[in-house]
């Protein structure tokens, strides 16, 4: 397998009467690729295109480096995982896994061989002769993706896959999922809209916003760069400062609405040419604001809700610019509702926005 090769190619466009879809995407042979968005952005709507569940308006879909926009599905060569895993009641657990199989007409000796490499694979030998309405949540995914990968598509779609079960079964099946892709080599897209299961697979994910995708990349470089408020707010908290900047003698000052104000260090892409004097929203993680005193940049203010997390404490503190939002330490215990606070934080942790244009009122 060639690294970074290029397994799907897409530039599609169509019309909903929610949005517009516009969609150019490249997934790489052997990754899982996450697209994470809110409900309704299109995620959903952007598999049953790959899978010809439905047809684009415009555009093309090149899988393999074979034209398959028009192709009927069973032609694609795309498995398909639902989120409510779409199996059939009627068929045993055995049935399910080796129902594409013989759709395929694969003989029936390489079908049980087939089946019973599966079976092992998925921890199944000793349910294959189970009803489905007999399985626990977890092992009904399971045989969702063991009958996906029977086919041996060259494409996997997850779609949700395990929202409907509870977080530490969710964990362990993703970590399966990373173990079974190793093992197999599969490709796969795998949608959701929780973040911490997008970045959980640390790979490449693409953000959707009302039927566009806004941004992809590695997880670390969307997280930490993202291109757009949104995709700063929706994966991750973030705060969203409204501030203004000012250049005098090539140095900057960035002034917070309530008149906090700091200096910003020049950096390869922090420069006039870039960021001319104006109006701007400032980006701040949590996570990336600490009362430590050797942090020289801070904002201050007073704590409106202290909230124990077992692992730390998250705090909403109220500056001059609006709520500041931050994730301490244990080691913070002794503050309470009410204290006054600075949260420090690195100035090369920032990131700025242009401000939303506001819309002139006529009366």
């Amino acid at each position: 397998m060639r690294e970074n090769e290029q397994l799907l190619r897409l530039d599609i466009e169509k019309a909903y009467p929610e949005f517009q879809m516009e969609v150019a995407l490249h997934v790489n042979r052997g990754e899982i690729f996450s697209l994470v968005g809110p409900s309704g952005c299109g995620k959903t709507t952007l598999l049953r295109l790959i899978a010809g569940l439905e047809q684009p308006d415009r555009g093309a879909i090149i899988l393999d480096g074979r034209e398959i926009t028009n192709l009927p599905p069973a032609q694609r060569r795309v498995g398909l995982v639902f989120q409510d895993y779409a199996l059939f009641p009627h068929l045993t657990v055995a049935g399910n896994i080796e129902y594409g199989l013989k759709v395929q007409r694969v003989p029936a000796p390489a079908r049980r061989q087939r089946l019973a490499g599966l079976l092992e694979l998925f921890g199944l030998e000793g349910l294959a002769h189970r009803q489905i309405q007999h399985l626990s949540g977890g092992e009904k995914q399971r045989v969702a993706l063991a009958r996906a990968l029977a086919p041996e598509p060259l494409l996997l779609l997850l779609d949700e896959p395990f929202s409907a079960l509870d977080y530490n079964l969710r964990q362990r099946l993703r970590q399966e999922l990373k173990r079974l892709r190793e093992k197999l080599g599969f490709t796969a897209i795998f949608v959701t809209h929780q973040q911490e299961e997008a970045l959980s697979f640390g790979g490449r994910l693409g953000v959707m916003e009302n039927g566009r995708l806004v941004q992809a990349g590695t997880a670390e470089e969307v997280y930490e760069n993202p291109a757009t408020p949104f995709v700063a707010g929706f994966l991750g908290e973030a705060n969203l400062l409204p501030c203004s900047v000012e250049w005098e003698e090539g140095r900057a000052r960035i002034r917070l609405d309530g008149n906090d104000c700091f200096e910003l260090p020049l950096t390869e892409e922090f420069q006039p040419a870039g960021f001319p004097a104006g109006k701007y929203l400032l980006m701040l993680r949590p996570e990336d604001l600490s009362p430590d005193p050797v942090l020289a940049w801070r904002v201050t203010g007073k704590i409106e809700t202290l909230e124990y997390l077992g692992s730390g404490y998250r705090l909403e503190v109220r500056c001059g610019a609006g709520v500041v939002r931050a994730f301490l330490a244990k080691k913070y215990r002794n503050l309470r509702e009410g204290d006054r606070i600075f949260l420090g934080f690195d100035p090369r942790q920032v990131r700025l926005f242009p401000a939303p244009v506001q819309e002139e009122r006529h009366t």
